[in-house]
C-alpha cells in the first residue's frame, strides 16, 4: 500500500462513524468505503435475541466486510487511491466475544483468521467515545428500524468493549496512529466548527506521514 491513506472512523453504535467518514471523504476527495448494515438480514432478529442469531449476524458480517476489503484494496489502495472507511474489520471480534458462546467464538475465530491474513490494514485510526446518553439520543435521531430494540445495557457493554480494544490495539500497533475524540463534546454533524476541528488535526497528522509513530491524546 506504501503511503496512501487508509483511515478508518471506529466507535460504538451510533457515535457517528458514518457521518464523519462522508465528511472525511467529501473533504479530501477520499472513496468513502461503508460498511453493510441495513441489508444483513438477521439484524434485527439479533437485537430482540442476541443469543439465538448472534452466530448468523456475525458471519454475515465477517463475510460481506472480508469482500469490501478485498474489492477496496484491488481498485483503490493497490492503485494508490486513499480510502476512508467507518469500520475497521477488527470490530468483528470485539462484537463477537461479546455475544458467541465460547464455542462459537473459537469456530468464528478461526474463520476470522484465515479471511484476514491478507487484508490491506489502515494506516490512521479515528477513534470515536461518547456516553450511554449520547449514544442512545443519536440512536434515536436517525430512527433505524433495525436498532430500536437495542438494549442500553448491551450498548454500554459494548463501549467498554471498544475502549478495551483499541487501548490494547494501540499497545499491539505502536506505529499506526489513533486519533481519539469525545462525542459528548464534539457535534461534527451539526457544528461546523467541531467537524473542521477534527479534520484540521487529521490534515496534520497526514502532513506528517501517515506511518509516524506515536498516538494523540483524547480531544
Amino acid at each position: 500500500m506504501g503511503g496512501t491513506p487508509f483511515i478508518t472512523v471506529e466507535g460504538p453504535i451510533g457515535v457517528g462513524k458514518t457521518s464523519l467518514a462522508r465528511a472525511i471523504s467529501e473533504h479530501f476527495q477520499f472513496a468513502l468505503l461503508k460498511e453493510i448494515v441495513d441489508e444483513n438480514p438477521f439484524l434485527g432478529k439479533f437485537y430482540e435475541n442476541i443469543e439465538e442469531w448472534s452466530f448468523q449476524t456475525e458471519m454475515f458480517f465477517l463475510c460481506n466486510r472480508y469482500k469490501q476489503l478485498s474489492d477496496i484494496n484491488a481498485h483503490y489502495l493497490k492503485n494508490k487511491k486513499p480510502v476512508v472507511a467507518d469500520y475497521h474489520i477488527f470490530k468483528n471480534l470485539i462484537f463477537a466475544q461479546r455475544t458467541l458462546s465460547k464455542h462459537e467464538y473459537q469456530k468464528y475465530f478461526k474463520i476470522y483468521q484465515i479471511l484476514t491474513e491478507d487484508m490491506p490494514k489502515p494506516n490512521v485510526i479515528i477513534y470515536l467515545r461518547a456516553s450511554l446518553d449520547t449514544l442512545l439520543k443519536r440512536i434515536k435521531i436517525r430512527g433505524r428500524e433495525i436498532e430500536k430494540n437495542i438494549s442500553p445495557i448491551y450498548l454500554e457493554q459494548l463501549s467498554i468493549d471498544y475502549e478495551n480494544a483499541i487501548n490494547n490495539f494501540e499497545k499491539q500497533n505502536p506505529d499506526i496512529p489513533v486519533l481519539r475524540f469525545n462525542g459528548d463534546k464534539l457535534d461534527f454533524v451539526n457544528n461546523p466548527d467541531d467537524l473542521n476541528y477534527i479534520i484540521k488535526k487529521l490534515s496534520t497528522l497526514l502532513k506528517k506521514g501517515v506511518f509516524e509513530h506515536g498516538t494523540s491524546n483524547e480531544i
